[in-house]
């Protein structure tokens, strides 16, 4: 296998809210094929323009005993997967953007140690707001997902961008364009 250029990957993430799935749809429309958009195995069912596969969580945990996953984690009592595709576009150059989790940052960057990361954020109220328009939890629940907040902890020696998508998607969505098209257009390793 070549060796993968991980330099080419785009790890996106930030909190529920953030509006990281329009970003995702808003780059992806305006790049075309030549950069893959990986979607994440979750087990919860599919919905709200958020590009995944739903699986049970048996079928997760025989995926993960195969190997099948380039990389898995755990959040809020779901299981969130990205295939093992992901180490073969990498391999053979092609750039990739992942909708990752900020709590495996860490993993992701021993793992892809020239990867770039995107954290994309929103003021409170807007993350507010746009957690009560998704449905899937009641007021008192979002109040606390609000206040159990992380920060984010860069790990040491990653490539940040911070782009701030309280406002117009059109703004934010340029910004994260740039990072997209800024790895589309780097020479292979």
């Amino acid at each position: 296998m070549n060796q993968l250029d991980s330099a080419r990957l785009i790890y996106v993430m930030g909190p529920s809210g953030a509006g990281k799935d329009a970003l995702l749809a808003f780059a992806r429309e305006r790049v075309g094929a030549s950069v893959m958009f990986a979607h994440r195995y979750i087990t919860r069912a599919s919905g709200d323009g958020e590009n995944h596969i739903a699986l049970t969580h048996d079928e997760f945990a025989t995926r993960v005993e195969h190997g099948l996953f380039a990389m898995h984690w755990e959040s809020l009592g779901l299981r969130y997967g990205v295939g093992i595709e992901l180490d073969a576009w990498l391999a053979r150059g092609v750039p990739v953007v992942v909708n990752g989790s900020r709590q495996h940052a860490h993993v992701a960057l021993a793992r892809y140690p020239d990867a770039r990361f995107v954290h994309i954020d929103a003021a409170p109220a807007v993350l507010a707001a746009r957690l009560a328009r998704r449905g899937r939890e009641d007021a008192r629940q979002i109040e606390a997902r609000l206040a159990r907040k992380p920060s984010l902890e860069v790990p040491a020696g990653a490539r940040i961008v911070r782009i701030d998508n309280s406002g117009l998607l059109a703004d934010a969505g340029s910004r994260f364009l740039g990072v997209v098209e800024e790895a589309a257009q780097r020479p292979r390793v």
